[in-house]
């Protein structure tokens, strides 16, 4: 069962784009703006809109993080914010100023695509903001793009109806003709399998185009043929060029929008359609999953944004989090572990850990050589990241079965404080927590009601420093 639970009708104009991180909802317009939407209550942050293209944005996405989003525009630029509070981090302009009609990060944050009306294709460096690679398409506009779950390669489409899957080094891989009419849009499950028997890899992609149809395809990665698009099967339902499709997190559904106006929602292993959406009153320009809670939302150019809310629970929905204290972590399954890896914002490296089967036990024992060796995790800064909050969780087992002293707690969650930082109220709280608290429009202490004199955080590092000594004596 799927409802509809909230509508968005906040731009003046069509609704090109929407992107979900775990905390929020961006959505982005003709009207040169892009809107930032918190998922607690769907009510849009302080800094929203966002403004600065010139002209009309096609395409918005976040970092994995969530602290980071990008859009692009007609204007020629692809624009970096800072989610936290709206500020505009750089401004990049397509080398050759065509209207940019796509972009993408990688999983690891190290790169950003943008793709342009005259086929070109840059690769942006992060980190420096600076352009990294450039190629292009043969033929026609570029206007899709989807990274790997691992971050090995990404795949563009092209008004031209060709699919191109190039490496992270920007060399074109493989081509294929995929569309007639034209490719619209295309995703890939962050869920890839793999084949025993000859040590391939299989990732499964979706495209749709200007021809009616949603098509689904393997892409096999084999140590001696190098690289193959297969095609898989063809969805049927919509009567009139779809215009966007998109995997949820965990591969199991795909939605498409068609000028059809309508939504629909077919289970991926079969094809059957579970779902069909009629509620917008002209063409649907954009559908996404959220990536943490059962959550679809849906654009049009009718101006409006539609939130869907699936009755069935889904396995990263937080619930594993939330039962870390009933479940010991060596005994979580390898869902578990999804579960865990999307509360923690590390939802693009799902698919990655269930190709090497991590449930619980593998999860407590991976360590820095097993992340860049096995699993073949290339950036310092997500290893360091992903060991990090290993050893946050390490901390939270050997907190569950032993009494917290309450000057240890956070305040808002009632959980031990891992970087504890003091607010304008002289009460410490979880970074995070209290982060959240502001960032949801809130401006009085959690703990006396009254109003913040100031929003400014300071990292407590003597309570940190007490609470690592603390912790070290109950594990000896």
């Amino acid at each position: 069962m799927v409802t509809l639970i909230r509508t968005l009708a906040d731009h003046s104009d069509d609704v090109n784009y929407c992107a979900f991180s775990s905390l929020h909802l961006a959505t982005c317009s003709l009207d040169k703006t892009i809107r930032i939407y918190s998922l607690n209550d769907f009510t849009e942050l302080p800094y929203s809109p966002l403004k600065g293209h010139a002209y009309a944005v096609h395409c918005c996405c976040f970092s994995p993080s969530g602290h980071i989003l990008a859009s692009c525009s007609t204007d020629g630029t692809t624009m970096v914010w800072d989610t936290r509070d709206g500020r505009m981090l750089a401004a990049l302009g397509q080398p050759s100023g065509s209207p940019v009609r796509v972009c993408r990060f990688s999983p690891e944050s190290t790169y950003l695509v943008s793709g342009a009306a005259d086929g070109s294709v840059v690769l942006w460096n992060m980190q420096s903001l600076k352009l990294y690679r450039s190629g292009s398409v043969k033929d026609g506009s570029l206007v899709a793009c989807a990274f790997s779950p691992n971050g090995s390669f990404f795949v563009t489409g092209s008004s031209c109806g060709d699919l191109t899957i190039w490496d992270d080094k920007m060399r074109c891989l493989y081509n294929e003709k995929a569309h007639d009419l034209g490719v619209t849009c295309c995703d890939i499950s962050s869920q890839p399998t793999s084949d025993g028997e000859h040590g391939s890899r299989y990732f499964q992609m979706a495209s749709c185009g200007q021809d009616n149809k949603v098509k689904v395809w393997f892409i096999l990665f084999a140590d001696f043929l190098g690289v193959e698009l297969r095609y898989k099967c063809t969805l049927s339902g919509h009567s009139a060029p779809v215009l966007a499709c998109a995997f949820s997190y965990d591969g199991q559904m795909l939605v498409s929008g068609s000028v059809d106006k309508s939504v629909i929602i077919y289970e991926t292993n079969t094809g059957n359609i579970l779902h069909t959406l009629p509620q917008h009153t002209r063409y649907v320009t954009t559908c996404v999953f959220a990536p943490c809670t059962p959550l679809l939302a849906t654009g049009s150019m009718d101006k409006t944004v539609n939130i869907w809310q699936f009755d069935s629970k889904q396995p990263c929905a937080g619930n594993t989090v939330e039962n870390e204290s009933k479940v010991a972590v060596e005994n979580w399954s390898e869902d578990d572990v999804s579960a865990w890896l999307c509360a923690q914002g590390l939802t693009d490296l799902i698919g990655l850990f269930k190709l090497n089967n991590i449930d619980g036990k593998e999860l407590l024992n991976l360590t820095k050589e097993s992340l860049t060796n096995e699993l073949k995790i290339e950036s310092l800064g997500l290893r360091s990241k992903i060991l990090q909050k290993i050893e946050e969780l390490r901390m939270k087992m050997v907190s569950v079965s032993i009494a917290i002293p309450d000057e240890f707690l956070c305040p808002i969650t009632r959980e031990l404080m891992m970087d504890p930082v003091i607010a304008a109220d002289g009460y410490s709280y979880e970074k995070e927590a209290m982060e959240n608290w502001i960032s949801n429009k809130r401006r009085s202490s959690p703990m006396t009601n009254l109003p913040l004199d100031s929003l400014l955080l300071t990292p407590n590092r003597t309570l940190k420093m007490a609470i690592s000594r603390w912790l070290e004596t109950q594990q000896k």
